[in-house]
C-alpha cells in the first residue's frame, strides 16, 4: 500500500470515528416520534407579594400602616423639622426568618409629591416621629414576630397628596402604590 493510500485510509477511519461520535450525541438528546420528554421547569417563587389596604406583603415581611398624620414645625413629633411632615406608623412582622429589623420600611417605600412638572420629587426622611420606638427600631425581629415604629417623609408643600411607592430590588419592581391626602 503506497504511503498515499494508507494516508486516505487513515482519513477516512478518522471521519467515519468522528462521526460516529457525533451522531450518538445528537441522538440520544432528542425524544423519538410518541415519546414525551421531560423537561425540569425552574423553581419560582409563588409567594404572593402585594400592597393594598394599607398593608404590604412580601415573602419575608408583612407591613402594615397603623395611622398616618400629617405633623407641622414645631408639634409633637417634628419639634426640630424644618419642615411639615407625614408621618407613618407601622407594624413590621418577620414571616420568612431572613434577618431584618422594623427599619425595612426603608427598603421598601418610597414617597413622591406630584407638585414639580418637570422632575421627579421624591420625598426625603425626616426624624423619627415616635419617641416610643427609638430602642426597637433596629431590633432584630424573628420569624412570626411583630415590632411597631414609625417614619416620617418632608413635605415639599402641605396640600400635594403624598404617593407611597412600595418596590422591591431597590426601586427597579414596583409592588403597588396609594396615595395620602393631606390633612
Amino acid at each position: 500500500m503506497t504511503l498515499k493510500k494508507k494516508l486516505g485510509v487513515a482519513a477516512l477511519a478518522a471521519t467515519l470515528m468522528l462521526t460516529g461520535c457525533s451522531g450518538a450525541a445528537a441522538t440520544s438528546t432528542q425524544p423519538k416520534p410518541n415519546e414525551t420528554a421531560v423537561v425540569e421547569a425552574p423553581k419560582t417563587d409563588m409567594a404572593v407579594t402585594t400592597f393594598k389596604d394599607k398593608t404590604l406583603t412580601t415573602k419575608d415581611v408583612v407591613i402594615k400602616i397603623t395611622d398616618v398624620k400629617t405633623i407641622p414645625v414645631g408639634e409633637k413629633g417634628n419639634e426640630y423639622g424644618e419642615t411639615p411632615v407625614i408621618a407613618f406608623w407601622y407594624n413590621t412582622t418577620n414571616v420568612s426568618g431572613r434577618e431584618m429589623d422594623a427599619m425595612e420600611w426603608l427598603v421598601l417605600f418610597s414617597a413622591y409629591q406630584d407638585n414639580d412638572p418637570n422632575v421627579e420629587n421624591e420625598l426625603r426622611v425626616g426624624l423619627l416621629p415616635d419617641d416610643a420606638f427609638r430602642q426597637s427600631q433596629t431590633a432584630k425581629i424573628k420569624k412570626g414576630g411583630t415590632v411597631q415604629n414609625a417614619v416620617a417623609y418632608k413635605l415639599s408643600d402641605t396640600t400635594t397628596p403624598v404617593k407611597l411607592v412600595a418596590a422591591t430590588g431597590l426601586g427597579s419592581n414596583e409592588i403597588g402604590s396609594m396615595t395620602f391626602e393631606l390633612k
